[in-house]
C-alpha cells in the first residue's frame, strides 16, 4: 500500500522487520532435580595445564565445563599466554580449539613459530558467528576451546553490533550452555576499557566461573596473573610470569626476582614485604628527593597510589619533622609492580627520609608497618607468613610495629626490631 488508510497520506507507511525473540540460555524442559550425594564427580577430575603459575592461579588447573574469562590491557599478552596453553594441553590430551575473531591463521601460525610452538592437535578456526563456532565444538568435541576475543563474537538474532551489550551477553550464556553440557572447558578473552575493567555488561563476570586479570607494565618484563572470582577454588592466587622472546615463561621463584639487581647502601631504598593474594613478594621501594625549581613541589607515583604518597608525605612533615615542602618526591616500585596494601607504607617513608637524608637503610633488613595519620605505626596480617619469606632471603632483622602480638611469633634466623612511631621506626632503619 502507498497510501496510508486512516490519515490519507501518501509515501508515509515505514516497513518494519518483526525479529524473533532470541533464544536463550537455559534449563532444558527434560532437565530433572537430583540428591547431591548422588551426583557423581568421578570425570570432573581437574585438567593440568602444565604451567605450573597458571594451574595455581585456577586452583589447581581447570575443571571440565567451566567457564574462565581472562582481560588485560592490550599487548601485555593474553592471546600468548593461552596459545602457549593450548599447544601444552593439545600434545598431551588431544583437540583444543583455538577460536580467533581478530587475527587470522597465518598471523597465528606466525606468532606460534616465533615462541617456538609446533600445534600437534591445536585446531586454528577464524570465525566470529557464534552458531558455526558451537557447531564446530559439538562435532569436533575438544578438550579445550579459547575464545579471542568475547567482544568480537556475535549471534545472527541479534540486529547489534559485536561487542555490544546484548551481543556479549548472549554470545557468553550460548557458551556457557554448551559448556556445561558437554562438559568442555573455555577461556574467553575479554577486552578492558580505559579504567583497566572488562568492556561489556558486568553480568559477563556473574556468568563466567573465573576471572582473571594479567597485569603489568607492558615495558617491564613481569606479568602478574591475578585471579578475582573462582568458583573452584581460592579468589586470590597471583601469577607471576616474564615475558620473553619465547612467550610467558613461568617465574618459579619469584621473590627473588624483584630483588636480583637490588643495589646494595643506596639511599632511599628499602624493601617491603607485600602480600599478592597468599603469597608473600619483597619488592624493592625506591624513593628520590630533590630541591625543587618550582612554586609547587612535584609528587610522582609509579607502583604505589598517588594520594597514599601524599598522606605519607604530610606525616613526615607534620608527625616527624622531615621538611618535604621545597622537594619533589619520587616514588618506584621496583619491576613494575603496585602495591595497594598499607602494609608497604612505613617502607615508603623510610625511602623517602632516606633520600632526604642520604643516609642508606641497612643492607639486611626488611620493612613492614602502616602508618597511621598520628604516626603511630599499626600492625599487619599475616606478620609470620611475611617474617618468614623474609627470613628465606637471608634478610637478618625486621622492623615492624610494636604489638602484644610480637612476642608470640617465632620466625627463623631473623630479628624483629619493634617501634611504636613513625619518628621511632626511621631512627632504627637509618642508623647503621
Amino acid at each position: 500500500m502507498g497510501r496510508c488508510p486512516e490519515c490519507g497520506e501518501w509515501n508515509s507507511l515505514v516497513e518494519t522487520l518483526v525479529e524473533p525473540p532470541a533464544r536463550r540460555a537455559g534449563a532444558s524442559p527434560q532437565s530433572q532435580p537430583c540428591l547431591l550425594p548422588e551426583v557423581a564427580t568421578d570425570s570432573f577430575a581437574r585438567i593440568s595445564l602444565t604451567i605450573g603459575e597458571l594451574d595455581r592461579v585456577l586452583g589447581g588447573g581447570l575443571v571440565p565445563g567451566s567457564l574462565v574469562l581472562i582481560g588485560g590491557d592490550p599487548g601485555i599478552g593474553k592471546s600468548t599466554l593461552l596459545l602457549q596453553a593450548s599447544a601444552a594441553l593439545a600434545s598431551v590430551r588431544g583437540p583444543v580449539f583455538y577460536v580467533s575473531g581478530e587475527e587470522s591463521p597465518q598471523q597465528i601460525k606466525m606468532r606460534a613459530e616465533r615462541i617456538g610452538i609446533s600445534g600437534d592437535g591445536l585446531y586454528i578456526l577464524a570465525e566470529t558467528n557464534i552458531e558455526l563456532i558451537i557447531d564446530h565444538i559439538e562435532q569436533q568435541q575438544p578438550q579445550l576451546v579459547v575464545i579471542d576475543s568475547i567482544q568480537t563474537t556475535y549471534l545472527d538474532q541479534l540486529q547489534s553490533a559485536a561487542g555490544s551489550v546484548s551481543q556479549v551477553r548472549e554470545s557468553a550464556a550460548r557458551l556457557m550452555q554448551v559448556a556445561k553440557r558437554l562438559a568442555i572447558p573455555m577461556f574467553l578473552i575479554g577486552h578492558v576499557t580505559k579504567t583497566g575493567a572488562i568492556a561489556g555488561p558486568r553480568i559477563l563476570e556473574h556468568t563466567v566461573d573465573t576471572v582473571l586479570y594479567l597485569e603489568g607494565d607492558r615495558f617491564h618484563t613481569y606479568r602478574l596473573l591475578r585471579c578475582v572470582k573462582n568458583r573452584f577454588g581460592a579468589s586470590s592466587e597471583v601469577g607471576v610470569f616474564e615475558m620473553q622472546d619465547t612467550g610467558m615463561v613461568e617465574v618459579a621463584n619469584p621473590r627473588q626476582a624483584f630483588l636480583a639487581e637490588r643495589l646494595p647502601n643506596a639511599p632511599g631504598s628499602a624493601v617491603a614485604v607485600t602480600l599478592e593474594g597468599p603469597r608473600p613478594l619483597l619488592v624493592e621501594i625506591q624513593a628520590l628527593s630533590s630541591t625543587t625549581s618550582f612554586g609547587n613541589p612535584r609528587r610522582t607515583a609509579n607502583g604505589v597510589d598517588l594520594n597514599r604518597l601524599w598522606l605519607l608525605v604530610a606525616v613526615l612533615s607534620k608527625r616527624v619533622g622531615v621538611r618535604l615542602s621545597d622537594q619533589d618526591v619520587f616514588v618506584n616500585v621496583v619491576g613494575g609492580l603496585r602495591v595497594g596494601e598499607p602494609a608497604a607504607d612505613l617502607a615508603l617513608a623510610c625511602a623517602i627520609t632516606s633520600s632526604f637524608r642520604d643516609v642508606p637503610v641497612a643492607d639486611d633488613l626488611v620493612i613492614i608497618g602502616e602508618v597511621g595519620l598520628s604516626g603511630e605505626l599499626r600492625a599487619v596480617s599475616q606478620l609470620e607468613t611475611r617474617l618468614r619469606e623474609a627470613a628465606k632471603l637471608g634478610f637478618r632483622r625486621c622492623l615492624v610495629s610494636q604489638s602484644r602480638s610480637l612476642g608470640k611469633l617465632k620466625p627463623p634466623d631473623i630479628e624483629i626490631l619493634g617501634a611504636r612511631t613513625l619518628a621511632q621506626a626511621l631512627e632504627t632503619a637509618l642508623t647503621s
